[in-house]
């Protein structure tokens, strides 16, 4: 059975991943720092789901992780870098420590995730898949998000193609999914009037689900998805044509 990790897994888009993953014959490897939600994920996806509460944000804690995923499963078919917060602090008003949380968390952990990933792809014959989530934030400067925000996706994208170059003889193929609005517990983040206005700009007048977003990371995964790399699928619902 071919095995896949999942960033931020006991969230609301990574619970989505896990469960479109697991449906697919994976064996998914969950990676976040809330034990309990990955508890309930783990009672529910059962004997082919294995958590790991690990600090994304601590590059030796990820290095453990990935040393334990080499000694039990020997490599790696698939990683879906899904972990990610939006910080709302506006320019020019955000603090330090602020962006250095931003891009620690969105892009930090997946490049860290990343290197320790292809080392593992490169044991395993076949086609081998890294899914970024990255967010149309990072291309459409009509909506709200922050900078900070948009640079750490920005950047996760800007790796995306790089890997994909890099390691496309040897049969890895990277793309990055980047969704508009979707209905996930960062819509807590947003006041009443911003997550109401953000949604009414939706074509479709409401924000997408999580499953749709997990449904595209599982046709990249799939052999369907064997031909794309280097790509930055936007999902929008059409809202950002010109």
């Amino acid at each position: 059975m071919k095995t896949a990790v999942v960033t931020g897994a006991a969230g609301g888009m990574g619970q989505a991943i896990c469960r479109q993953l697991r449906t697919c014959e994976f064996h998914v490897l969950g990676l976040d720092l809330n034990e309990e939600g990955l508890d309930e994920l783990a009672a529910e996806l059962g004997s082919n789901f294995t958590q790991f509460c690990v600090d994304l944000t601590d590059p030796v804690a990820i290095a453990q992780t990935f040393d334990g995923i080499k000694s039990a499963y020997g490599g790696l078919d698939a990683l879906v870098n899904n972990a990610g917060t939006c910080f709302m602090s506006d320019f020019p008003h955000i603090p330090p420590e602020e962006l250095e949380r931003q891009m620690t968390i969105n892009f930090n952990s997946a490049f860290h995730c990343c290197q320790h990933s292809v080392r593992l792809m490169l044991e395993r014959e076949g086609v081998k898949k890294i899914v970024n989530i990255s967010s149309n934030g990072a291309y459409n400067f009509d909506v709200f998000d922050p900078p900070h925000y948009r640079a750490s996706k920005a950047a996760m994208d800007s790796l995306t193609k790089d890997l994909a170059r890099r390691y496309a003889k040897e049969k890895i193929c990277v793309n990055s999914l980047a969704p508009a609005m979707t209905e996930t517990p960062l819509f807590n983040v947003l006041s009443e009037e911003v997550l109401e206005k953000a949604v009414g700009a939706m074509p479709h007048g409401h924000a997408m689900q999580p499953e749709q977003v997990a449904s595209w990371v599982s046709f990249l995964i799939s052999p369907a998805g064997d031909v794309s790399s280097g790509n930055v699928i936007i999902l929008n619902q059409g809202r950002d044509v010109r």
